[in-house]
Order: C-alpha cells, then structure tokens, then sequence
C-alpha cells in the first residue's frame, strides 16, 4: 500500500540518518580524545620538568638545565639532568606526590632513580591512590652525589581507561536515544491505499486524507497523523454509528496500549476543526459509540 511504503520509507531514512549520525558521533569522540591525549601527555610532561627542576633546587643547582623528558614506554618517562646531582629520598617523594597530584589521571605509579652509568637503581619507591597501599623505604638516607636519572612509570588506567569509558559511554547513549527515536516514528497500521487518495465531501468541508488538511472556504486547516485516520473513520461511514471498541481497535491497536480518554481527546479536536460548518457533527451515542451527522 502507498502510505505503508511512504511510512517504511520514511523509517528507512530515520535509521539511515541515525547510524550516520552514530558514525560521525563515533568519529568526533575519536578525534576530540586524540586531541585530549595530547594534551594530557603535554601537561603530564611539563608536570614531571617541575619536578626535575625542584629536585635540583633542593640539590643546590639553581642554574643547569633539565634535560627533555623522555617518553621511554606508553605509560613511562623518563626525567635526565645536565648535570651531577645528589637528593633526599624524603624530599622526592613529597614532591613527585605534590606534583602529580595535580594530573587526575596519575593516580598509581613507580619511581625509580637510575645510576647513569649501569642503569641499576639507586632508590625507588612506589605510590597508590590508597596512601596505605604506598611502598616508600629509606626516605632519611641521603644519596651520594652522581648522575642520576629517573624513571616514572604510571599505572596504565589513566588516559586510555578514561578515554574508552568515555567512548562506550557515548555509544551507548546514542544507542539508547537511536532506541527511543525509532520508536517514535514506528508505523501504524495503514488503512488501504485508495481510501487515502480519495478526497471526501463533508457537507461544505472538503477532508483531503491524502495531505491530512480540511479545506473550508478555501480555507485550509492542518490535521494530525491521528486525527486524520480518525476522521476517515467517520467519512467512510457518514450518518453511521461507529462503536467506540472499533476506533480503539483501528487507530491504537498497533500501540500496544489502548488509552479511552485519547479517543475523547481527538473527538473533541475533530469537533473543533470542524465546527465552523453547522451541518457536521460527532455526536456520541450512548453506550454505543459516535456519528459523524452531516445534514443536507
């Protein structure tokens, strides 16, 4: 049938724009995480060049340089200096956990303190977001001046976790509106095609089903998907009394829910639409249902 391919029609193009929406969704939340990685490993970076540089304050060094910071893994840096130096394990602890404390993605990671020459490691300590699960030993031992490097390595939870949660979350909610919007535009069930590419005349009112509009002195009035298959109803069966059970059955049946009070609510919107022609009336017959009564 005609309105049945339109409707299916319209659906298919409801859900083509909806997955094409998902895709570019999916594309834009690819996107703007890469551009939020970058700047959360650049911020991270710059963090752990602050931590360089006051471990060589509290060394005495107020002039040589800090070394770039080397990215030596996916969740490892590594922090090098120009020159010789000697630290507090004390001191490093407290300011690699002040420092870090302001990246909300560092919550657990490991500090080891290499020995330039052989790699081997001089101190190292560990800490958690639970301070009681921290691992730190010897913080009142002061290490020897030499060349020192140090490694920070995170717990791989951090960007890429957030990231992907974010994503999922995402996609699961445009799952979810995707779900309530192709419900919305579900299809009812039509009436046969040739009852709707009839135009009906009622008393001095011209119902075109078709486009869903009266015309009343050349006039045009706009009707509802529900109001129009309502009033079809009627127009097939001017002067007839139609059961109140069968305007349930035909125009909510496919809803799954049949609701008496939006019966009476599109009745009453009908009567409005069409009360500037006297001679057209629903009336309600009692215990039996309604008439369409059109006068000659």
């Amino acid at each position: 049938m005609h309105l049945s391919r339109n409707i299916l029609s319209g659906k298919r193009k409801y859900l083509f724009a909806l997955i094409l929406l998902l895709f570019i969704s999916v594309i834009c939340v690819a996107f703007s995480m890469g551009d939020s990685d970058d700047f959360d490993i650049s911020r991270r970076e710059v963090l752990l060049r602050r931590i360089g540089h006051e471990i060589l304050l509290q060394s005495g060094d107020s002039t040589s340089r800090v070394l770039p910071v080397k990215k030596i893994a996916e969740n490892e840096y590594q922090i090098r200096f120009e020159n010789d130096l000697t630290f507090q394990p004390g001191s490093l602890v407290n300011t690699t956990r002040r420092l870090l404390a302001k990246d909300p993605l560092a919550r657990d990671y490991v500090v080891n303190v290499l020995n330039c020459g052989n790699s081997s490691v001089a101190y190292g300590y560990a800490i958690s977001k639970n301070k009681k699960d921290d691992i730190v030993a010897c913080i009142g031992r002061e290490q020897p001046r030499g060349c020192y490097m140090i490694n920070i390595k995170f717990k791989p939870t951090g960007i890429n976790t957030a990231k992907n949660r974010y994503l999922l979350g995402s996609l699961s909610f445009l799952a979810f509106v995707g779900f309530i919007f192709l419900r919305s535009v579900k299809p009812r069930r039509a009436l046969p095609d040739s009852q709707y590419a009839n135009m009906f005349t009622l008393g001095s009112v011209l119902f075109d089903a078709k486009n869903r509009k009266l015309i009343i002195n050349e006039k045009t009035i706009d009707l509802t998907g529900t109001e129009t298959r309502v009033l079809l109803i009627f127009a097939l069966s001017p002067n007839e009394i139609i059961e109140r059970s069968r305007l349930q059955k035909e125009i909510w049946e496919d809803e799954g829910v049949i609701v008496g009070r939006s019966l009476d609510m599109f009745i009453s919107k009908l009567r409005k639409k069409l009360e500037c022609d006297p001679n057209i009336k629903i009336v309600v017959i009692r215990g039996k249902g309604y008439k369409l009564e059109i006068n000659s």
